[in-house]
């Protein structure tokens, strides 16, 4: 789009968002994500949620354009210790480590 402003960072605190919960949080990356085709791409919504679930800070940014246009944009920070932890028992399985492999997705 012409006339891209860039993007601004804004205080979720500050916004109809700040009493989500994390299954909130969950609910809306289904709801905004979960309905794109491929496997790859639903793998990427599970491990979104079960980041969001395992803590995961969540960041807002606007971005503005010239002609008054706006759009909301959530993200994901870095994940805490406890995501890495349930990753690994999620690979662990009868064989031992690395039984399984966990699959990130694919942003759509």
């Amino acid at each position: 789009m012409e006339g891209y402003l860039g993007e601004t960072p804004v205080d979720i605190s500050t916004t109809e968002y700040k009493d989500y919960t994390p299954t909130d949080w969950a609910m809306q990356w289904i709801e905004s994500y979960g309905g794109n085709d491929g496997s790859h791409h639903k793998d990427w919504v599970l491990d979104q949620v079960a980041r969001i679930l395992k803590g995961t800070p969540i960041t807002l940014k606007v971005a503005k354009w010239e002609n008054g246009q706006s759009e909301e944009r959530f993200s994901l920070g870095e994940p805490p210790a406890e995501y890495w932890k349930w990753v690994k028992e999620m690979e662990n399985g009868e064989d031992g480590p690395n039984t399984y492999e966990y699959n990130f997705g694919v942003a759509p």
